[in-house]
């Protein structure tokens, strides 16, 4: 019996002592965290979207609690994180606007109609390789819902060809602007009033042809506008939300209807 016992006895006691060592390492070489650091990631939403410019919450947690960064870089959270987070970090919030994301396009199924049938993936991306889509406008939206797919807000809908976001909706964390092939989902301020509704970059005679909504880069809006926000490149207009001052007067000037006043 004691052939037995003994090698217990002796294998117990070693878990014992290895166990009593190991704890005593332990306290001995634990690595401080700052409890600021977990507070700010359960404040985020998240959502991991990059739109603060880091790979992730948690990466951006670390940039506030670590190296300073702003708190009020979360899209998605808005106001309510960014004050959660100043107060935890005992700093101003700073100001805070809320953003959405906007389709460039109103090219829909009557205004730029089908040059094919495309029964293969329904994707924007696997279409958009497939001589840039059915649509006769190769630079228009797809209306396929890669963007749709990745909203977790259900802010994104397919409207009669077109992608529609719903602004009440939208957080602004710009996942449907990174995965539309076509690059026509932009986020901006909520506050914004003029938007162009056409990404075109076809010449003016062409565009007339492909959608009955493009822009032909007339630059009437670009004369139009008093602070120089507006301007005419690649055959289409665009709109420097930093020095749009909200007039309406680019969307007045637009006989076409493709700069959107609301």
């Amino acid at each position: 019996m004691i052939n037995y016992v003994l090698p217990m006895l002796i294998f117990a006691g070693l878990g014992l002592i290895a166990g009593i060592l190991l704890t005593i390492i332990s306290k001995v070489f634990a690595v401080k965290t700052d409890k600021r650091l977990e507070d700010v990631q359960n404040a985020l939403p998240q959502v991991n979207c990059g739109a603060c410019g880091f790979s992730g919450c948690n990466d951006y947690a670390n940039a506030i609690v670590n190296h300073g960064e702003a708190v009020n870089k979360c899209n998605p959270g808005g106001k309510e994180t960014a004050k959660k987070i100043s107060s935890i970090m005992g700093k101003d919030a700073g100001d805070i606007q809320p953003v959405c994301a906007f389709v460039h396009c109103s090219g829909n199924c009557d205004a730029s109609p089908s040059k094919y049938e495309f029964d293969g993936i329904s994707s924007c991306a696997a279409a958009s390789r497939f001589y840039g889509g059915e649509k006769l406008c190769t630079n228009g939206c797809l209306g396929l819902g890669d963007c749709m797919a990745v909203c977790s807000n259900g802010a994104i809908k397919i409207c009669n060809g077109v992608a529609f976001i719903d602004e009440e909706l939208c957080t602004g964390c710009g996942l449907c602007a990174k995965v539309c092939p076509k690059k026509l989902i932009t986020v901006r301020r909520k506050s914004q009033r003029v938007d162009v509704v056409c990404r075109s970059e076809a010449s003016a005679k062409a565009t007339r042809k492909l959608c009955k909504n493009g822009c032909v880069g007339c630059r009437q809006c670009e004369k139009a506008c008093p602070s120089g926000a507006v301007k005419v490149k690649n055959n289409f207009a665009s709109i420097d939300y930093d020095k749009c001052l909200n007039c309406g007067a680019c969307a007045r000037a637009c006989k076409l209807g493709v700069i959107r006043l609301k």
